[in-house]
């Protein structure tokens, strides 16, 4: 197991080399800065584990230097503050800042060494208990013993050895974050952070900040990748990422670095990405709204997570789980489904998949009365979900989608069904659906629909 990265800040040439010398003997990689400015820079590349910083210095003190970074880092760096002219109040000053100890000069060797072993071995209890935390918290299995979610399961326990990168795709709200979180919890980046992140939310203007960080003013800004450093990075509905950011990202990920914006240092990561989209990638990709490469990047495995409605057989555990869930977390009270009601329910048609599930039973236990759920509460809840269009049909997929994407799917279909009527002839589909060939020419290649191939 490979040691420690140890940031030793001092100005006194002779302290840093023998810091240097006694910590490498013990196994330590040691890093050297003489000024604050030097540490900034060490500090923002090679993230320590530890640092050892001197409080008085030209320029620029350690209290200052100490502040600056605690308030910075998220994963909580323990500092051990040295000096040979402090006060007790200066001790006590750097302590109360959080500062993890206070070493004297000149330094005692065994006190020097027993210190840095504790402060490692804190900070290692410390991400441990948050990772734990962070499972109980966040973990969830898939819910259900059908033989597709058994069988998605089984292959997400075997991916989970292998740090390949995985695409995951399905319908809005049908469990793919659940399905990513179980991958990282069986996986032996477990106990590393699990950052997930909602591509489309980011705003264009604010991507590249987002995802790779920022320096400025002599501040650091760490960035998505930075931030799963060690873990797993769940990229959920990919395809909304806007394009500048899809270069950088891709760039990121074959080399595993990248420069924060406003930064020169090259950062070095090392994270799995999972990625998962409601859209086909391909037709992103010929459609000029996806890059090519980075596509074949993330999808070096890829699982599709099934709609409810065809695994319906797992609805009963679900009600089950999510009356369980907020009984426990939101102190709602119990109501029971009976078995009429959850036979409704398995043959609902289930358009926002699991998380309308867990919407329906949320609602029903806030408003409801009663020990049991009734089936006409469950109809007059469901309300216009029932309603479908055609009786006894599924709705189109793109229903449930924003009306741009809608539209989209709904003019992509349309045109495809009428080239294929007309053998592929742009002259004659023209004509036939009244739109000035130009912009019919221009609506094709926009929706990616290759016309030379229907002829």
């Amino acid at each position: 197991m490979a040691k420690a990265n140890i940031l030793v800040v001092d100005d006194e040439p002779d302290i840093r080399q023998l810091l240097r010398e006694i910590l490498e003997d013990e196994g330590y990689e040691v890093a050297v800065a003489e000024n604050g400015a030097a540490a900034r820079t060490l500090w923002a590349s090679r993230k320590p584990d530890l640092i050892l910083l001197d409080i008085w210095m030209p320029n620029e003190d350690g209290i200052t230097l100490l502040k600056e970074w605690l308030e910075e880092d998220r994963q909580e760096c323990p500092v051990i503050m040295m000096s040979g002219h402090a006060t007790v109040e200066t001790a006590v000053e750097a302590t109360r800042l959080g500062a993890y100890d206070f070493l004297e000069k000149p330094l005692s060797l065994a006190k020097l060494l027993v210190t840095v072993e504790r402060a490692l071995e804190n900070a290692r209890l410390k991400q441990e208990n948050v990772g734990l935390k962070r499972r109980v918290d966040a973990f969830i299995e898939p819910i259900g013993k059908s033989a597709a979610l058994e069988r998605l399961k089984e292959q997400l326990r075997r991916l989970a050895q292998h740090d390949a990168r995985l695409l995951l795709v399905g319908e809005p709200g049908s469990g793919k974050e659940t399905l990513a979180r179980y991958l990282h919890a069986n996986s032996p980046r477990r106990d590393g952070p699990f950052v997930d992140v909602a591509v489309g939310a980011i705003a264009p203007d604010y991507s590249a900040i987002e995802f790779f960080g920022r320096e400025e003013g002599g501040r650091i800004q760490r960035g998505l990748l930075e931030q799963a450093h060690g873990g797993t990075l769940f990229l959920d509905e990919v395809a909304d990422m806007e394009e500048e950011t899809q270069q950088r990202l891709l760039s990121a990920l074959e080399s595993r670095r990248f420069s924060r914006v406003g930064g020169s240092e090259p950062i070095s990561v090392d994270v799995r990405i999972i990625a998962s989209t409601r859209k086909n990638l391909e037709e992103e990709v010929r459609a000029g709204r996806f890059r090519r490469e980075l596509y074949h990047l993330l999808n070096a495995v890829t699982l599709k997570m099934p709609p409810l409605r065809e695994h319906n057989e797992d609805v009963s555990e679900l009600l089950k789980f999510y009356v369980d869930h907020f009984v426990s977390r939101e102190k709602l009270p119990f109501r029971k489904f009976p078995v009429a009601v959850q036979n409704f329910l398995r043959h609902y048609s289930w358009h926002g998949n699991v998380r309308e599930l867990k919407n329906l039973v949320q609602r029903l236990l806030i408003l409801g009365t009663g020990d049991e759920v009734s089936l006409e509460e469950v109809k007059a809840a469901l309300g216009d979900s029932l309603i479908e269009p055609v009786r006894n049909q599924q709705a189109p997929d793109y229903y449930e989608l924003p009306l741009k994407e809608a539209r989209e799917r709904f003019e992509k279909a349309y045109l495809e069904y009428h080239l294929d009527k007309y053998a592929g002839s742009v002259a004659r589909l023209s004509q036939a659906i009244g739109l000035e060939r130009t912009h019919l020419y221009r609506k094709l290649n926009a929706l990616g629909i290759r016309f030379k191939e229907k002829k």
